[in-house]
């Protein structure tokens, strides 16, 4: 017979009984304390200072940073770069792109700016190449309708444009990735190309807006939210008495948030983009922080992914670092839930997971990396994660009650002031 495996470790427990709601201080008054000197902290370290941009640090080998362009503007780049292709067809030159590569060994993470940039190591695709034809006939159909859009002054969607030509695209990823390759070429941000992705974040809480004219208020959107819109240019008049914003990875906590009307107890916005950050929840948060200049904390999974996903709002993709600038929010603090809470706050061992190979490899990947290495309690958490080799959901606080989250642990995180 096969030997049996050994019976799994059981991890040592610090003991004593999990945070219950009549241990919480529920004070609104007395909860939002902290969170209202972080915001004050925050006004007055950004009082009257200039805001740093790429330029001002001289950095070597680096790209310029791509501005926000107008129909207009763009057209004359499109036309600029054509002529000089047929400049050189004429020359005898060939059919050929010259653009940055957005590949990672031409990234770099910029303590100062606490985002990835793009460097300036350049590549060229010839229409001659047997390798690079097909890629040179995609980035001349996309500059195509591109030009298109900025003449009519109309926006589509990835999808309507993959369907423009089915038979050269094939897949939409790569569209959708010489797109990106060709907002790099013109050194504009991607959406100054009018090409948006499908709505996927949404918002809830303390923030009334205009979309296009039209009145919103995020009070009055049920229990679903209000869907980002992805035109955020078309955002105006932003009003709000929100003491902060709360960023959430899940859908299913952001419903649990929105059915509680957690703002209504603790003001505040409440986004998710449901997963992975797309472009258009990057700039909404953004355009938020910015207007408001209120704290963003950050609601996870205690997970290597949940990280990531911080990362991405706080320093950028590096699929998109040529945009950074216009899609980084950054010092947002990470709230939770962290790796330590899962002894502070006794999540039972039924409610853990055990983190794959893969997971581990991806935690120790990012202990490599400089926005991770900043950070002594960021790397601490992840270092613990690691070591631990545990993982836990938000939702593995449901094992208390559906409703500790909005009870008892968040109201206990932020009257401790317990973000990093």
């Amino acid at each position: 017979k096969a030997a049996k495996p050994p019976p799994r470790q059981r991890r040592k427990s610090s003991g004593g009984a999990p945070i219950r709601r009549a241990d919480v201080i529920t004070d609104p008054k007395v909860v939002l304390r902290k969170v209202v000197l972080l915001a004050e902290k925050l006004k007055t370290d950004t009082k009257g200072r200039k805001k740093l941009k790429l330029a001002d640090l001289n950095i070597p080998n680096v790209c310029k940073e791509v501005d926000e362009m107008d129909g207009r503007t763009l057209q004359a780049h499109i036309e600029k770069i054509i002529v000089s292709i047929v400049n050189d067809i004429l020359e005898g030159k060939g059919f050929s792109f010259t653009m940055p590569t957005r590949s990672s060994s031409n990234q770099l993470y910029v303590p100062e700016l606490d985002r990835i940039v793009l460097k300036d190591k350049t590549i060229t695709r010839e229409f001659a190449s047997v390798s690079n034809s097909r890629k040179v006939a995609i980035t001349t159909k996309i500059l195509q309708l591109v030009y298109e859009l900025c003449m009519k002054n109309i926006h589509v969607t990835k999808r309507d444009l993959f369907y423009t030509d089915v038979k050269l695209f094939v897949k939409q990823n790569d569209s959708d990735d010489v797109l990106e390759d060709v907002a790099c070429m013109l050194g504009c941000t991607r959406s100054s190309l009018q090409v948006v992705a499908s709505e996927k974040g949404v918002v809830v809480g303390r923030v009334s807006f205009e979309d296009a004219g039209d009145p919103i208020d995020c009070t009055r959107m049920g229990v679903g939210g209000k869907a980002i819109p992805p035109y955020i240019d078309r955002i105006t008049n932003i009003q709000s008495d929100a003491k902060f914003i709360l960023l959430v990875e899940k859908d299913a906590a952001f419903m649990r948030l929105a059915e509680d009307r957690f703002y209504n107890t603790y003001p505040c916005i409440i986004i998710t983009a449901k997963g992975q950050p797309d472009v258009a929840t990057r700039l909404f948060l953004k355009k938020l922080k910015t207007k408001l200049n209120i704290p963003v904390l950050g609601l996870v999974d205690a997970d290597p992914y949940g990280l990531k996903i911080l990362s991405v709002y706080m320093s950028g993709s590096k699929n998109m670092s040529y945009d950074s600038a216009h899609l980084t929010t950054p010092d947002i603090k990470w709230l939770g839930v962290r790796p330590s809470d899962l002894e502070k706050y006794k999540i039972p061992d039924q409610c853990r997971l055990q983190m794959t190979e893969h997971d581990i490899k991806t935690g120790k990947q990012l202990l490599n990396e400089d926005f991770i290495k900043k950070n002594p309690i960021w790397l601490e958490e992840l270092e613990l994660m690691v070591k631990s080799k545990e993982k836990a959901e938000i939702q593995a606080l449901s094992n208390f009650g559906f409703q500790y989250l909005t009870q008892v642990y968040l109201p206990q995180k932020l009257a401790q002031g317990d973000w990093v």
